[in-house]
């Protein structure tokens, strides 16, 4: 397991009206790229109230579903194209728990937090009508993760998984938000969450 790309913002991009400008257009970087609890040294967020922060310092996809999408679209999709940080290889976000801990590299420690949630910058960006039902539909959301030590990143890293907790809410099960549960058993294991996440597993808790 591997990175494959670490990227940046390229430069801000006009987005959705709702938004203004975007830091959506991320490129992959050559050598190492320093990155601290909010993130890569030179990335950049522009809508503030829905994106970053430490719970959303880094946004990681699988090359693996990358692929997928290209051929479901039948269209290339390069790295940053979905506005990711890092493009990994040979691990399998969607089945990362949440609370899953992971070391990048020699120095890079992060926790997987939560699943990406398409929004209308992300539609704007892939102008395909119908983008944000589709993308959920599909169920490959990507995982934003929290930087617990800081350090540098570059292309070819090795990625060691170094903590699973006792819960079986991955990345997958937490943006279907249907199994109340496992949901159940997430709450009860007091898994460190997010206030979003928290509120959501409740109300799916309770269905059951």
């Amino acid at each position: 397991m591997r990175l494959l790309t670490v990227n940046v913002v390229e430069e801000l991009i006009p987005g959705p009206k709702e938004t203004g400008v975007t830091a959506i257009d991320k490129r992959p970087q050559v050598g190492r790229v320093p990155v601290g609890e909010l993130g890569l040294r030179g990335d950049s967020v522009c809508d503030t109230k829905n994106h970053g922060g430490p719970d959303q310092a880094l946004y990681a996809y699988a090359a693996e579903d990358s692929g997928w999408w290209a051929d479901q679209l039948g269209r290339e999709i390069p790295p940053g194209l979905f506005g990711e940080n890092l493009v990994t290889e040979g691990l399998d976000i969607t089945s990362a728990l949440i609370g899953e801990v992971w070391r990048l590299g020699d120095e890079v420690e992060v926790m997987v937090r939560a699943p990406r949630i398409p929004c209308v910058t992300f539609q704007h960006r892939m102008e395909i009508p119908g983008w944000i039902k589709r993308f959920h539909r599909e169920g490959r959301p990507g995982a934003y993760l929290k930087v617990l030590k800081t350090g540098t990143l570059g292309a070819g890293d090795e990625i060691t998984v170094l903590d699973r907790p006792a819960h079986e809410v991955t990345i997958g099960v937490m943006f279907a938000a249907q199994d109340s549960a496992k949901m159940q058993t997430m709450l009860d294991a007091e898994v460190d969450l997010v206030d979003e996440l928290r509120a959501q597993a409740e109300r799916v808790a309770a269905r059951g």
